[in-house]
Formats: structure tokens, C-alpha cells, sequence
């Protein structure tokens, strides 16, 4: 919505609803509407009494000017994607202080700096819901978290798939001294909760272990934690029932916060993993967000159509589900999680070198690698992203390596296993089942990635070109989904999900975080042969008003914040919609 007025040199007026609440209508731009309605009809009444109707025709119903726009930053003349879904328009974009100010085309006063954005996009700064770079923000190599400021992004997600501090308060606050590159906000790990209270052992929680971590989980939301994640392929989280998920994730609820889960299995056993995630969120009364939705496997491929649906009839009913997805064929972990059974994995790296020096549990655990193997085409779809030991064997498949040490895969992968900090790539995923889960619109888009530095690693591409891969090749380059809903799919619904009110939207009054894009430019370089690469495209990124990124080129500057959530009084009751801003507390 906008309103448009006349100034005296005939410059026309459009500025975005600044005082309208996203989530009860029209707000003050629609009250003024209204008034300026019964002014008009008052005066052509009056005109009519009177006679007068040729001085109403005359400018009688001329309104005051608009007062010109004073700011800081002036983005010039671009076309702007407000992160709404809908259409782009050309307009300006003010920034004054650390909020945008005025929107469209408006009479400008005193402006410190123009920035021309003819023939660039202007995007609200993307907001990445699934991030692992807890430490990297808190480390001074990577805290400017370049790789994914080039990507347009302005804010990331930490404390997913289960990992990450605990104690929260003093995770913000580090990040508030030394500062970032991108804004942080941070999910309570259900892992960490459940090592630091029962420890990495295979059992059950007790009712004692659960009152302690719902005690600690409570503490991390009143210290301004936006949710809880879980794990649920890792040591301990694995080791959770679902009602033990469902008593942490009540008190989650309780603040306005979210359940987020690497689900149990994204393999042949999909929708199983999938209706345990809308149970937790069904019986806990809280929302439902899938991490990297995804069918890994060939026995997999094609559920996530028949997961899709099971989603759907669940929205249908009320019930608040989203998920968010990387757009790759190929996903990342480690190989332990990939090849160990859970059970294995129990105590830590030591137990498992434990286990395997014992001929009878090694046997059995060899049993179910050689299975694992096998369903990876004996090892050819795994290949080496990092691994201290043996570092000259990164970007090598299993098989190649075992091919060139005249060994078996088997005997390569315990070898592996047995030195420990082993990260692979795995080629598991089916392309038209990305493309097909891309065009779901509550699927917002996630990295699953982190802070780097370019080192001798090999990563995933993803923590370098997931949102420019997105917005540029799967949308641009090859019409997948449109411009505007891949821009959704990074800004406005994530900012939903999340119940962020004042990121992820181009309107007066949001957070100035915002992306300038040459679209015609905008792709990502990283591949999994050559992932240290930027992406292109990006030319200018605004983080809380300062630019990161001007003219193509990393200022240095770390404008990045602690984002804490404020509980509120009561749950959010409305779902998360398929367009449009959602309440919540920032």
C-alpha cells in the first residue's frame, strides 16, 4: 500500500505505510486516506450549496505539500523488490540513521549521500534461517562474514541442527563488543542442552534430565533466543523420544518461539521423520520449520511430493509449517554421521575407536557401514571436504582415494573414522526434486553453511552462492520460480517464520538492511571443485545503515548485531501466510 501527494514543483509522492501495522490493515496511511475522503465530500457539498463548483474544480482540493525526505544514504532510482512478493517498481530508497525512512518517490531534502541504483535491483538484505557459523561469529578471522555479505545476505540464524552455546546472553554479547559482519539471532540447540544435562550416553532422559533442560531452555529464550533446533542424526540429540522434543518445545512456546529440526531421517524414511516434526509441533503448540528439506538417497527421490502434501493438509488444518532448503543437489555433514550407526556413536571419538578395537561390536559396525557405503554407490558419492589427517586427500571421492592406495572402501572409511574431523560432500539429492520443493512458497531459501576464510579445504558451495544461486540461476537464468519469490524466499518469509517485524521488508521504519544487485550479474562462482569463490553481482550492502559492501568492494566494516527476541505476552495466534509481513516481537 502507498499514497501519493503533489509537491508544489510537481514531484510525485509515494511512501510506504511507516505507521500501518503489517498484520491490522491499512494503519495511519489508510486513516488519512479516509479523512482526506470525507474532506472531499464535505467540499463538494459545500460547492454544490454554494454554487461554487467551477473554484472546486480550480484546486479546492488541493492537500498541504509532503515535507522533503533529510537522510543519510539515498538510494537513487532503483527498481525495488520490497520483499513482499509482489511486482518490483522503480523508486528511491531513504536511510537515516539505522532505518529506512521513506520509500518510492518522494520530495528529498538534505541528503549526506546519493547512491544511482539506475538499473539495479534493491532488495531488502537476506536473512539466512539456517546457518552453523557460532564460533566464526565470534572469531576475529571470520566474524565479517564476507562469504555471505557477497551474497547479499545482512542477517543469519545461528544454533541450528541441535549445536551451538547454551548460554545466550554471553554468546550476544561477545558478538555486541567485537561486532559482525551481519546481524545474529540464535536458536536454543537441543543437543547442548542434552549433553550438558545427560551427557552423550545412549539412554533416555529421565524426568530430573528433562526439568533441567526445559530450566535451561527457559533461560536461553528469556535471554532472547528465538526458538529451539534439534538434530536428530546427532550424538545426543538422536538419542531424544519425541516426547522428550515435545516437554523442551512447550517451553519454547511459551516465549513465542519456534521448533526448527534436522528431522530424524531425510532418507526412505522421510514422512515418518516428517510426522514426527508436526507432532512435536502439534502437541507442544508451537511452530514447525523443516531444516534443508530434502530426500537424500535414490530410494528417497520423489517423497518429498508426498512429504509436500503431508505439510500442506497439516497448513490446512492451522497448523503453523514451514521449512527452508539449499538449492543443491549435493548435501554436507560429517562422515561419521553419514556411515556410524547412532548407537556407535555414543561417548564420543574415543568410544568409537573403542568399539571398533573390539572384534564384536566392530563387526557389527562394519555390518552397517558396508550397508551405508553401498547405498552411496560404494563410497563414489562421498567426497572429502575436510580432513586434517590426510589432507592431500580433500575434493577425492572414497573410491578414488581407496583406488589409489590399492585398498577397499571399507577399509579407507574406518581409517577415516578412526582419525576423527572428517567433513564430506555428499551427492545424494535429485534435481527435480530441489526444483520442485523450491516452488512451494513457504519454503524460504537456507544455506546450511558458515563463516569461511579461503583455506585448503573443500566445502559445500553452499555457504558461497546458495542465495545468488537462487535468485540468479534458478530464477533468472532458468524461470524456475519468479525474481520476486525467490527475493521472498531470502528476505520477507524467512522475517515470517521467524516473527521478525522490522527485517526482510522495504518499508519505512524497518531496519536498514538492504542489498543492491546488478541482477543481469547476480550468480554464484563456488563450485565443489572450487568453492572459495564470491559471488558476483552484489554492489552495494547496507547493514544497519553502513555500508559493508559500496561499489563492489568489502568495507570492513562490522555493522552486524545481536538480534535478542522480546517474549511476548501471549503466543502468536495468526499463521505464517504465503505473502505479507507477520506479527511477532523484535
Amino acid at each position: 500500500m502507498s499514497v501519493s501527494w503533489m509537491s508544489p514543483t510537481d514531484r510525485s509522492v509515494k511512501i510506504a505505510d511507516l505507521e500501518a501495522n503489517p498484520t491490522c490493515g491499512a494503519g495511519i496511511v489508510g486513516l488519512r486516506r479516509m479523512l482526506r475522503l470525507v474532506a472531499c465530500g464535505l467540499l463538494f457539498a459545500l460547492a454544490v450549496a454554494t454554487g461554487g463548483l467551477l473554484a472546486l474544480a480550480e484546486g479546492a482540493l488541493d492537500l498541504p505539500p509532503q515535507a522533503a525526505i533529510d537522510a543519510d544514504v539515498l538510494l537513487k532510482e532503483g527498481l525495488i523488490y520490497d520483499g513482499s512478493g509482489d511486482e518490483p517498481f522503480r523508486g528511491s530508497v531513504a536511510i537515516r540513521g539505522d532505518r529506512i525512512v521513506a520509500v518510492g518517490t518522494f520530495p528529498v531534502g538534505r541528503i549526506k549521500m546519493a547512491v544511482d541504483c539506475s538499473g539495479l535491483v534493491i532488495s531488502p538484505g537476506f536473512i539466512d534461517l539456517h546457518n552453523h557459523s557460532d564460533k566464526q561469529m565470534i572469531d576475529r578471522r571470520t566474524r565479517a562474514n564476507t562469504n555471505y555479505l557477497t551474497q547479499g545476505c545482512t542477517t543469519i540464524v545461528t544454533g541450528n541442527c541441535g549445536a551451538g552455546p547454551i548460554e545466550v546472553a554471553k554468546y550476544y554479547n561477545q558478538i555486541d563488543v567485537d561486532g559482525a559482519g551481519t546481524n545474529v539471532l540464535h536458536l536454543v540447540p537441543h543437543g547442548a542442552l542434552r549433553a550438558r544435562v545427560v551427557g552423550t550416553a545412549y539412554r533416555a532422559a529421565s524426568s530430573d534430565d528433562i526439568a533441567a533442560m526445559q530450566g535451561l531452555a527457559r533461560q536461553a529464550m528469556r535471554e532472547g533466543a528465538w526458538g529451539l533446533s534439534s538434530g536428530l542424526i546427532y550424538v545426543p540429540s538422536s538419542y531424544a523420544s519425541t516426547d522428550e522434543l515435545v516437554q523442551i518445545a512447550r517451553v519454547v512456546g511459551d516465549y513465542g518461539g519456534l521448533y526448527a529440526s534436522h528431522i530424524r531421517d531425510e532418507g526412505a524414511s522421510l514422512l515418518a521423520a516428517i510426522d514426527e516434526a508436526l507432532e512435536v509441533g502439534q502437541r507442544a503448540e508451537v511452530p514447525v520449520h523443516i531444516s534443508h528439506f530434502k530426500a537424500s538417497g535414490r530410494d528417497a527421490w520423489g517423497l518429498v511430493r508426498r512429504a509436500t502434501d503431508m505439510i500442506e493438509r497439516s497448513r490446512e488444518l492451522g497448523q503453523t509449517v514451514t521449512a527452508d532448503q539449499y538449492p543443491y543437489t549435493a548435501l554436507s555433514t560429517s562422515l561419521e554421521a553419514t556411515i556410524i550407526p547412532p548407537w556407535a556413536r555414543a561417548g564420543g571419538h574415543d568410544a568409537i575407536n573403542a568399539r571398533l578395537s573390539d572384534p564384536l561390536r566392530a563387526a557389527r559396525i562394519r555390518g552397517a557401514m558396508i550397508d551405508a557405503l553401498g547405498d552411496r554407490d560404494d563410497g563414489a558419492m562421498l567426497r572429502l571436504a575436510r580432513f586434517d589427517s590426510k589432507p592431500e586427500w580433500v575434493g577425492k571421492s572414497l573410491t578414488e582415494i581407496a583406488a589409489d592406495r590399492k585398498s577397499d572402501v571399507l577399509e579407507v572409511a574406518t581409517y577415516i573414522v578412526q582419525q576423527g574431523s572428517a567433513m564430506i560432500v555428499e551427492f545424494s539429492m535429485n534435481e527435480d526434486d530441489v526444483r520442485y520443493v523450491m516452488r512451494q512458497p513457504w519454503v524460504a531459501t537456507a544455506s546450511d553453511g558458515r563463516a569461511y576464510v579461503p583455506d585448503g579445504d573443500k566445502p559445500h558451495p553452499r555457504s558461497y552462492g546458495t542465495f545468488s544461486r537462487k535468485v540468479g540461476y534458478y530464477a533468472r537464468q532458468e524461470g524456475v520460480i519468479g525474481v520476486s519469490a525467490a527475493i521472498r524466499s531470502c528476505t520477507g518469509l524467512p522475517a515470517d517464520i521467524l516473527h521478525l517485524t522490522d527485517r526482510g521488508y522495504i518499508r519505512p521504519g524497518q531496519a536498514a538492511d538492504l542489498a543492491v544487485l546488478d541482477l543481469e550479474k547476480f550468480i554464484d562462482l563456488a563450485t565443489y571443485d572450487e568453492p572459495h569463490q564470491y559471488s558476483e553481482g552484489v554492489v552495494h550492502v547496507f547493514v544497519n545503515g553502513r555500508a559493508a559492501i559500496f561499489q563492489a568492494q568489502l568495507t570492513g566494516i562490522l555493522a552486524g548485531r545481536a538480534i535478542r527476541k522480546k517474549s511476548p505476552q501471549s503466543k502468536p495466534q495468526k499463521p505464517i501466510g504465503v505473502i505479507g509481513g507477520g506479527g511477532g516481537e523484535e
